[in-house]
């Protein structure tokens, strides 16, 4: 069963289309790794999911519920990390959560669960001013997994983090669907990033979903139209480059 799925999703400002005309398919209770270079149009598709922005064409449908007919119901069932996430200074990791746990109507309990789940309780009475951007990043995860929702949509959550930071948050959310019987949306523009945690991947290319399936499938594909398979990041890339090339060099 798909709990998110598109048709023919559209999202173009002025003469620019930033979304083609998409078909996503994403399974109930996967890691969905959403790929493609910087401006391919992820993160649009995940403001689209959000209601941050509106699509010009097409319609998508999320846990059974259409936009926009539905837009707070299918809002209740997301927790979100887009773009760097924003807290209050001179409030501590703890008080930053208890903010969002109170607009939510969730127990007190589900602050220090959240806390908990991404490894910040020695750190909840810390200001989120004096966190390291590792820190930052987990209080955005933590802020996202609240209440446990159903669904949780990731915009390049290990963006500006270490190795170690990278590595932490690949297996965080790599683990929740089974933790938490979620469906988690990831993107990034690393395919060595996403094949250590997807289950599905769809890639994207100035708006045009190139492939969707799983990482086998993809493997599938490029040998069959000749592209490297040693590992996926290389086969990523011959797609894009190709894609381009098939555009006139469009970058």
């Amino acid at each position: 069963m798909n709990i998110i799925e598109t048709q023919g999703l559209t999202k173009s400002y002025g003469g620019f289309t930033a979304v083609s005309g998409i078909d996503l398919h994403i399974p109930q209770g996967s890691v969905y790794g959403f790929l493609g270079p910087n401006g391919a149009g992820k993160s649009t598709t995940m403001k689209m999911f959000l209601g941050l922005t509106k699509p010009t064409g097409g319609s998508f449908v999320i846990d059974g519920m259409r936009f926009p007919d539905s837009r707070v119901q299918i809002l209740k069932e997301i927790g979100s990390l887009i773009e760097a996430p924003g807290f209050y200074g001179n409030l501590t990791g703890e008080e930053n959560l208890d903010i969002i746990r109170r607009i939510l109507g969730l127990p007190r309990s589900s602050v220090s669960e959240a806390l908990e789940t991404v490894g910040l309780t020695p750190h909840r009475k810390q200001l989120a001013k004096k966190y390291s951007l590792g820190m930052k990043q987990r209080l955005g995860l933590a802020g996202a997994l609240i209440g446990r929702p159903p669904i949780l949509i990731l915009d390049e959550p290990t963006n500006g983090l270490d190795p170690v930071g990278i590595h932490e948050i690949r297996t965080l959310i790599r683990s929740l669907p089974q933790r938490f019987a979620c469906t988690v949306l990831v993107s990034s523009h690393l395919l060595s990033e996403i094949e250590l945690m997807a289950d599905h991947i769809g890639i994207l290319n100035h708006g045009r979903l190139l492939f969707e399936g799983t990482p086998d499938a993809l493997k599938r594909d490029a040998t069959f139209q000749g592209y490297p398979t040693d590992n996926l990041e290389d086969t990523f890339l011959a797609l894009i480059d190709a894609d381009n090339r098939q555009r006139g060099g469009a970058r």
